[in-house]
């Protein structure tokens, strides 16, 4: 048995090695928008299109921040009331009358969930609609959501990289609220995990097939997106966005001769997300709602994923607690080296995210309630639940 178990704690050890020196240096956490690059002559015509359910209390800071954006080209908005009951449409148009800028958005009411459509999608299907009804179509779409605030320059920076390196589509992956207790202790780690899953150096080299994107705020080609077939393609995905761009990168893929070259996916440190995560809970949901999908509901997938979690993140700390308790040298070394190399893995993300660097040394504990997050979105898929959000709940999806 300590051999067995001195061979598990070795395994996770080379798992680590590679992690960090094979994954794309995911770890690194150093993706960003070149804000250095030269301003173009001239700015191509960009709608944003946002759907919003019951998104009333953040629209006075979301909207207002894509309102007074520093954007020499021609920005329109259109939000997308998805049957909200908290008055949204009506606030979001006093807020672009008080800020004297009515004439650049368009407020339409949404139509009841179609069937086959999630929701957010088929609220966002109906804003691009409205878009390509513009007098002169947009050369580029916005597809953000409501509780996203841009810092003021956010959709030039995103312009000019798309336009000067030819991309397709341009993506950010915001900063998510990290205030109370359990955004800290859990939040950074959400992206840390996605940047595993899908390092982004890996979506921005275009001929690797790794494909993501983060769909609080997208910059998409209009005329990409057409050729795609549209929203439609992902009409049923709950993780859209991530979707939307296996769909993007496919198409570019597979016409070699395409002028664009590729997608984009970079974190953001003045972009914010305003959805507050003031408890375990409110994270917990968030993660259980998509968690099995991402596994294609796949019983021996999720069976991997928590073997794999528990290789990952549990094995280190065991194999040197139980090295030091039965005086075990090679067991404490191995294990403490490997959960030394976790915690270095981690400490960029935490820089990023302003919190002390002690939490690096709780990732084991933080994949073990990741973990548990998971096996819960298996648990209510089987029941029945699928995901749920705003009040729906997608049974099938």
């Amino acid at each position: 048995m300590l051999n067995i178990l001195t061979i598990i704690v070795s395994l996770s050890l080379v798992i680590w090695i590679y992690l960090l020196l094979f994954r794309g240096k995911f770890w690194l956490s150093n993706q960003r928008i070149n804000e250095q690059l030269q301003p173009l002559t001239q700015y191509p015509s960009v709608c944003a299109v946002i759907p919003a359910r019951n998104e009333a209390d953040v629209l006075p800071i979301s909207l207002k921040s894509l309102l007074n954006q520093d954007y020499p080209g021609n920005l329109s908005i259109i939000l997308v009331d998805d049957q909200s009951d908290d008055n949204t449409g009506n606030v979001a148009q006093e807020i672009a009358n008080n800020c004297q800028k009515s004439q650049q958005l368009q407020v339409i009411s949404g139509q009841p969930l179609a069937e086959g459509w999630s929701g957010k999608l088929w609220a966002m299907k109906q804003g691009i609609e409205q878009a390509n009804k513009l007098d002169n179509k947009p050369d580029y779409l916005l597809l953000t959501d409501a509780d996203i605030e841009h810092h003021d320059s956010n959709l030039k920076e995103l312009v000019k990289q798309a336009e000067i390196e030819k991309l397709a589509m341009t993506s950010l992956m915001v900063k998510l609220r990290c205030d109370s207790f359990w955004e800290q202790f859990l939040i950074p780690a959400f992206v840390f995990f996605f940047e595993k899953l899908y390092p982004f150096s890996w979506v921005n080299n275009p001929k690797n097939k790794m494909a993501a994107a983060a769909g609080g705020c997208i910059l998409i080609r209009r005329q990409i997106l057409e050729e795609i077939g549209g929203i439609e393609v992902v009409k049923q995905a709950l993780i859209d966005d991530c979707s939307l761009a296996a769909a993007v990168k496919a198409k570019l893929q597979e016409d070699r001769q395409n002028i664009k070259q590729g997608i984009w996916l970079g974190l953001s440190e003045k972009t914010l997300s305003l959805r507050p995560y003031e408890n375990l809970d409110s994270i917990w949901n968030m993660v259980a709602r998509t968690a099995y999908t991402q596994l294609n509901y796949s019983p021996l997938l999720l069976i991997g994923t928590l073997l794999g979690l528990t290789i990952v993140y549990l094995v280190a700390p065991i194999g040197l607690i139980m090295g030091l308790i039965i005086q075990n040298t090679v067991m404490t070394i191995l294990g403490g080296i490997t959960w030394l190399l976790m915690s270095i893995s981690y400490l960029p993300t935490l820089k990023l995210y302003q919190c002390s660097l002690l939490w690096s040394l709780t990732l084991p504990l933080i994949g073990l309630l990741y973990g548990l997050m998971t096996l819960d979105s298996a648990w209510r898929h089987w029941r029945g639940k699928g995901g749920g959000w705003k009040g729906r709940v997608y049974v099938n999806s």
